[in-house]
């Protein structure tokens, strides 16, 4: 009878004191070392968007995913699995589970795609779990036979993380943040320990290898393009997954002329967006039926942009699914290079993005608030207008861009669409540009947080707009609040969803983040134990306390209504006494003219009801109450 397991037992937490050593500054070492891939030079092994995106890719195809009973399971998993090939790295993580417990998963990397695919190919189906037989990368590890009385030697592979996926708790960050040196230390514990890790990033390139996979029997050139925070390295743990699926990776290129033999091809809808519509509706089919792992797919087809969502189980993770919409893998190759330049960009965003989510300028749920990608744009914009910039306007990057030699290397290979393509080819697609500009400007986080919100909180959004194309403002070309051109296409708004009310909430925020920083420095907070109490929060802990939603709300600069519109037009109860009691007035004034409002609308509708016809001129003019400035207006006709 086979079986899988599953435990509550959670693994022992890591003391935060040994977490702190190891973030803030290992001995002997720098305090935050710099990635092991070049970033501020140009060379043979530039780490380019699309170098990443391959090596990711690569990962996923030489990896499997199986389920245990927990990480105790790792050594006879190891054993087993290395009679197929040479196990490369192993990272464990969990998902919570029902009443039954939690799932545990270790994800296995090989050393070749052949040793993958050996080992996903040995696996077998359950004959006492019935369900569709598809074959995937997902298993898992059933109980065998006892082992012999015979030590076997430790796996030449450890377990590297332990419940990998595992987001920091707050009061844990919050104990991080406090025992830091400085303002700017914090803001780069913050990145290290909240930004997404390099498990979350293999999880998410085996959803997309899952995806690809299940469509390339009927569609050999799918590709499945990732976009968005989870590869523009601005994620952070838990976030969504956002696919472009490209059922025709190639159908830009010309066909070879010397072949006599045609494919025959379905007709499809001329309505292109009829027919986006139609075949995510049967892709979610296919993901809700024969995917392992997948459930609740929702279709969101009537929206802008037709989207399926669905939920991974195995990987715990939300996945958004599109089609033809390459506007966003071009926006977040354009993000990555920004990261790249200078590694303060980063690290300041992930700072920003936090603080709006502690204050409620963000939220989960699309509405009429700020976007993390507005924030983005925003802190782009910042580092553009500095005295001396830290990051150069697109046009500036085009412009060193056409510079260089290597325009005449690039080709033409991704989408097929001419228009953004080409448009990336001016600069995203040259290797060389992630070293053409460095910049001269020292200053510290500490220094580019609190100059960020000083430059916001004097910006005029009511008469500029944001571009980061020439790298300046403009004049608004229509009334939205907060306007940011769309550096892909320059007539839309990034940040058209944001209404008067959020921009002047992110404004007031922002003044009130410049005094908390000033006000709560470290030299001014008490330190814990003196005069018996504990110490007082200081920095980003103060500034992402849980007063901060106390401290500023949208009531506190839109006035509220003093009586609700219908309230004017209720029945008069027979007993004012009554009434008098119930409903109160601020100021006597208002309460005279509510009254006279009610005993007119009450003589306007007795003459409507008794069959009147006002055709007199005087009854047809606006008839003004006595003394309450108020003009009602009837109709002199009358269907």
């Amino acid at each position: 009878m086979f079986h899988i397991y599953r435990t509550t037992v959670r693994p022992r937490r890591t003391p935060v004191v040994g977490f702190l050593r190891r973030i803030l500054q290992p001995p002997g070492r720098t305090a935050f070392p710099r990635p092991s891939w070049p970033v501020r030079y140009c060379s043979a092994n530039v780490r380019t968007f699309d170098t990443m995106l391959s090596a990711r890719r690569t990962e996923a195809r030489r990896s499997i995913l199986v389920q245990v009973s927990s990480e105790r399971s790792y050594n006879e998993l190891y054993h087993y699995c290395s009679q197929f090939g040479n196990i490369e790295t192993a990272h464990h993580y969990r998902v919570e589970g029902d009443s039954d417990g939690d799932c545990h998963y270790i994800l296995l990397e090989y050393s070749s795609t052949s040793e993958a695919d050996a080992a996903m190919q040995s696996g077998v189906f359950s004959t006492e779990r019935p369900g569709v037989r598809a074959r995937s990368i997902f298993m898992w590890f059933r109980t065998g036979p006892k082992p012999k009385l015979v030590v076997q030697e430790e796996p030449k592979r450890p377990l590297s993380p332990i419940d990998g996926t595992r987001s920091i708790e707050e009061a844990d960050l919050n104990e991080l943040l406090s025992a830091a040196e400085t303002i700017d230390d914090q803001v780069k514990v913050l990145h290290r320990v909240t930004m997404l890790n390099d498990l979350g990033k293999r999880l998410r390139f085996l959803a997309v290898r899952q995806l690809e996979s299940s469509l390339q029997g009927m569609f050999p050139q799918a590709l499945a393009h990732p976009f968005g925070s989870s590869v523009n390295g601005y994620g952070r743990m838990g976030c969504d997954l956002d696919v472009i699926l490209d059922l025709d990776s190639r159908s830009g290129e010309p066909p070879d002329r010397n072949s006599r033999l045609v494919y025959h091809t379905k007709a499809t809808n001329p309505n292109e967006r009829t027919q986006v519509q139609r075949q995510l509706e049967s892709i979610g089919d296919v993901l809700q039926l024969f995917l392992p792992g997948v459930n609740s797919v929702r279709r969101i087809l009537k929206a802008r942009v037709p989207i399926v969502k669905y939920h991974h189980e195995h990987l715990d993770l939300e996945i958004d699914l599109t089609m033809n919409n390459t506007a966003g893998v071009y926006m977040s190759e354009l993000l990555y290079l920004f990261g790249q330049l200078d590694e303060r960009v980063r690290p300041l965003t992930f700072c920003v993005r936090r603080w709006a989510q502690s204050v409620g300028l963000t939220n989960q749920a699309p509405g009429y608030w700020i976007t993390n990608f507005s924030l983005t744009m925003l802190v782009m914009y910042f580092l553009q207008q500095l005295k001396t910039p830290i990051l150069p306007s697109i046009n500036k990057l085009i412009q060193l861009s056409a510079a260089s030699q290597q325009q005449d290397t690039l080709s033409l290979t991704r989408f097929g669409d001419s228009g953004e393509a080409g448009w990336a080819l001016a600069f995203l697609k040259n290797p060389s540009i992630y070293g053409s500009f460095q910049s001269t400007n020292t200053s510290t986080l500490e220094q580019l947080l609190v100059q960020f919100f000083e430059f916001y909180s004097a910006f005029d959004f009511s008469q500029r707009a944001i571009s980061l194309n020439i790298g300046g403002s403009i004049l608004k070309p229509d009334h939205s609040p907060m306007y940011i051109v769309n550096p892909l296409e320059t007539v839309l708004n990034v940040s058209k969803n944001v209404n008067l009310e959020e921009t002047e909430l992110f404004r007031m925020q922002v003044r009130n983040a410049v005094w908390l920083l000033e006000a709560n420095g470290k030299e001014t907070s008490t330190p814990a134990g003196s005069a018996g109490r504990a110490a007082e929060p200081w920095g980003l802990v103060s500034l992402f306390g849980p007063k901060q939603q106390e401290r500023i709300t949208p009531q506190m600069f839109f006035t509220k209504r003093m009586l609700n519109v219908k309230d004017i037009f209720d029945d008069v109860p027979s007993d004012e006494t009554q009434s008098e009691h119930q409903r109160q007035y601020r100021n006597p004034a208002i309460k005279s003219q509510i009254a006279a409002i009610q005993r007119a609308t009450k003589v306007e509708i007795s003459k409507l009801s008794t069959g009147a016809r006002p055709g007199s001129t005087t009854e047809a003019r606006a008839a003004t109450i006595e003394g309450t400035g108020v003009k009602l207006k009837r109709n002199t006709k009358r269907r």
